[in-house]
């Protein structure tokens, strides 16, 4: 948490605090009282600690929060200044004694290891894997232990009940970090780096001679190459200039170098990737299904480059053939060459607001294995025949050669579908009969898997325009259409058959994996939803998607459906890649994996490796299925860690475009509606799907505390309230980019 943030909240547990009407509470009593899940929960242990370190807090003896009196303010200076006179006795010519204790001093002690996670003021916390709390670490007791090192700790004994966990690090065992990126600082003769990401606390020390010429101001990456200890700051040196911290494409890029994504091909692979031919040998035709004449189309956005499926559809009486035509990449990727092993490390393309960062080089993803039009591909085929219900009723999967006819957007898609626009229909007289086929069909997969339980999140997604700078300078909602449906439906069609066939014949296989969400998190998310006046039931201990399903069905087109939404989805777990063939819960799937796109997305290309290997016959004979049973795990392991990856870097960049968007608007006004509300104020969402926060301590009118029964903040003498799904108007107050946030103050409701 930054200072800005840290303050505004310093005052908002003081005024809270020092209220009449308070009662001495201790922090799990204070975390309900402002409904904080876990991660805000740290937040709320960092403003107590700094409110104790400056004396303007105390704990009483049941470890309960108040606010101190004048005696209280003396005890802790004088413990601080015998706390220092403590440290130094610790220090032995001039080094600071090693915290690293041997197992005969940690004997019959409460040891345990976890992930040590920073915070800018030095302390942290050590997360324990299988366990729901993490474990506090006051600064002195830190060590040398940085963020993500894997570190064991001693748990304190004698601690009171209802007071966190604390402990001692005694053992850093493997260092999480070894490159950081940050800003650069210089003095005369030597320089520091600031870390981009405050939980690694501590500025690294550049000596001149390791600087590589950088300037102030620019942002770079460094190799720490000396940890440091306790009193003495870690020291690095620069391996790569990003650029100055203001010209156009930094700050993704640092984004893109924190987050450690590989943005440049290896030599070794570019050269692998040059020899790769730019059109279909004769050769690698042979024993393939000819399909060149089947009249077949893509359908991506506008800017898509690396086109991985296509679709053909006809129809006979009342069975669709439906064929889903997946690029064969494997074909020019061969397993354990220079490409294979760099897209494995690669795991997923990676889609940031400037740039796409592939998994493959573009010579094969926007080349070779791009389904183009009018060029012959290599592609896997998995041909449907599709009743008109929704239900496959046959299929083949086939190694195949196609030639798309179109390569259509799903904007012109939609404009033909939907009668807006006459040009577009003379362009594509032709196709129109199809277009229209996918359209009964998608609908009626969807309503098949509605029928079964499917949960559809329907959450509009961000399009951020730039300029040629690299500013945003426009920011829209992007929601799906007749024409996104159409391809989700049959990408999901043709994953769920593939997936069926595999776990049925029991062959080694990626799947993708949903399992069902906790016990515990659902009967939280059901209290909340009757405390907002949602009917909900659950006839078994866990619950069905199906239930899920008519929950949010029961919301829609009510003010807080948005909001409900969300706490719904955060409910759930996060998909993953497993070797288990254990279903989706959110697709209400019994088989699921990923097959269509094996240009951005590793799994894919691993399952068409053994798909073909089983049509060839060669599963069977030269040890391959042994071969896929020894992989697969780490293949699956890898994949989910690169996904996440991804994800939170994608995150990041629309979080920093957002800010930095807003920043140019500060001082206007907008409406938007409140979708979320915690203790420390109201999340607002505008209509352009940017999110700022009220800060409860700008709401001037009167004290307002927390409602946790009707999730809602209400005035302690006023009763006036704020609710999920209310529209208000706000005030842009101030847009950061740094902490990537966007702060608001209410103008009127309405």
């Amino acid at each position: 948490m930054k200072k800005k943030e840290l303050d505004k909240r310093k005052k908002f547990m003081l005024e809270l605090l020092g209220d009449p009407i308070y009662k001495p509470m201790r922090l799990r009593e204070l975390a309900v009282l402002l409904r904080l899940d876990k991660g805000q929960r740290k937040d709320l242990y960092e403003v107590l600690d700094e409110l104790s370190l400056e004396g303007k807090v105390a704990m009483d003896d049941k470890g309960r929060y108040v606010k101190a009196s004048g005696k209280w303010k003396q005890k802790k200076k004088n413990e601080s200044r015998q706390e220092r006179r403590s440290a130094n006795k610790g220090k032995r010519d001039g080094h600071e004694v090693s915290i690293d204790k041997n197992e005969e001093e940690l004997h019959g002690k409460n040891v345990v290891e976890g992930t040590f996670i920073g915070h800018h003021k030095g302390f942290g916390f050590v997360v324990i894997e299988g366990e729901e709390e993490d474990v506090f670490i006051p600064e002195d007791d830190t060590g040398t232990a940085m963020h993500q090192d894997r570190v064991r700790i001693v748990i304190k004994e004698g601690q009171k009940d209802g007071k966190r966990r604390e402990g001692t690090v005694v053992k850093v065992l493997e260092r999480g970090m070894p490159n950081i990126v940050g800003t650069f600082q210089c003095n005369r003769d030597y320089g520091f780096v600031i870390s981009d990401n405050p939980k690694f606390s501590k500025d690294v020390f550049i000596p001149k001679r390791d600087s590589k010429g950088v300037k102030n101001g620019d942002k770079v990456v460094v190799e720490i190459t000396d940890y440091g200890t306790k009193n003495k700051s870690p020291e690095g040196r620069v391996t790569e200039i990003l650029g100055n911290c203001k010209a156009p494409g930094t700050d993704i890029l640092a984004i893109v170098k924190s987050f450690g994504i590989p943005s440049e091909f290896p030599q070794r692979v570019t050269a692998q990737a040059e020899r790769v031919p730019d059109h279909v040998l004769e050769a690698d035709m042979a024993g393939r299904m000819d399909l060149r004449r089947l009249e077949t189309v893509t359908i991506d956005g506008e800017d898509a480059k690396d086109l991985d499926d296509a679709i053909s559809l006809t129809k006979e009486g009342g069975i669709y053939h439906l064929g889903v035509h997946i690029a064969d990449v494997s074909n020019y990727v061969q397993e354990g060459s220079a490409l294979d092993r760099e897209a494995l490390k690669r795991g997923t393309s990676v889609y940031l607001a400037d740039r796409v960062i592939p998994m493959l080089p573009e010579r094969l993803s926007n080349g070779i294995c791009s389904l183009n039009q009018g060029q012959d591909r290599l592609a896997l085929s998995c041909l449907m025949d599709v009743d008109e219900s929704g239900r496959v009723v046959s299929h083949r999967i086939a190694e195949t050669i196609i030639c798309v006819d179109e390569r259509m957007s799903y904007t012109a898609v939609k404009g033909i579908l939907e009668g807006t626009d006459a040009e577009l229909k003379s362009r594509y007289g032709d196709l129109i009969p199809m277009f229209f086929r996918m359209k009964d069909l998608s609908a009626a997969i969807r309503s098949s898997r509605h029928h079964r339980g499917s949960i559809d999140f329907d959450f509009p997604e961000s399009k951020i325009i730039l300029n040629d700078a690299g500013r945003a300078v426009d920011i829209q909602p992007y929601e799906a259409n007749v024409a996104t449906r159409i391809i989700e439906d049959f990408m999901l069609l043709a994953n769920e058959t593939v997936a069926k066939e595999y776990c049925k014949d029991d062959i080694p296989f990626v799947y993708r994996t949903h399992e069902n969400p906790d016990p515990e998190k659902v009967e939280s998310l059901l209290t909340l939803l009757r405390n907002q006046g949602v009917k909900v039931q659950k006839a078994k201990e866990e619950i069905s998607p199906k239930e899920i399903q008519e929950i949010l069905a029961s919301i829609e087109g009510m003010p807080n459906e948005p909001l409900i939404s969300r706490l719904t989805l955060r409910t759930m777990k996060q998909a993953k890649y497993t070797t288990e063939c254990s279903g989706h819960f959110g697709l209400a799937a019994k088989y699921y994996c990923h097959f269509t796109s094996p240009i951005r997305r590793y799994p894919d290309l691993q399952i068409h490796r053994i798909i073909k290997d089983n049509l060839r016959g060669r599963l069977a004979r030269s040890g391959r299925t042994e071969h896929y049973q020894e992989i697969l795990d780490e293949v699956a392991r890898q994949s989910s860690v690169c996904e996440r990856r991804s994800e939170e870097a994608e995150r990041e960049s629309d979080k920093l475009k957002k800010a930095e968007y807003m920043s140019y608007h500060l001082g206007e006004e907008f409406e938007g509606i409140i979708s979320g509300v915690t203790g420390w104020g109201l999340y607002v969402e505008l209509p352009n799907t940017v999110e700022g926060l009220v800060h409860v301590n700008t709401l001037r009118d009167d004290f307002y505390v927390f409602d946790q029964e009707s999730y809602e903040l209400r005035g302690d003498l006023t009763k006036k309230t704020y609710g999920l799904g209310q529209k208000v108007r706000i005030r842009v107050e101030d847009a950061d980019t740094m902490l990537k946030t966007v702060d608001f103050v209410l103008v009127e409701e309405r």
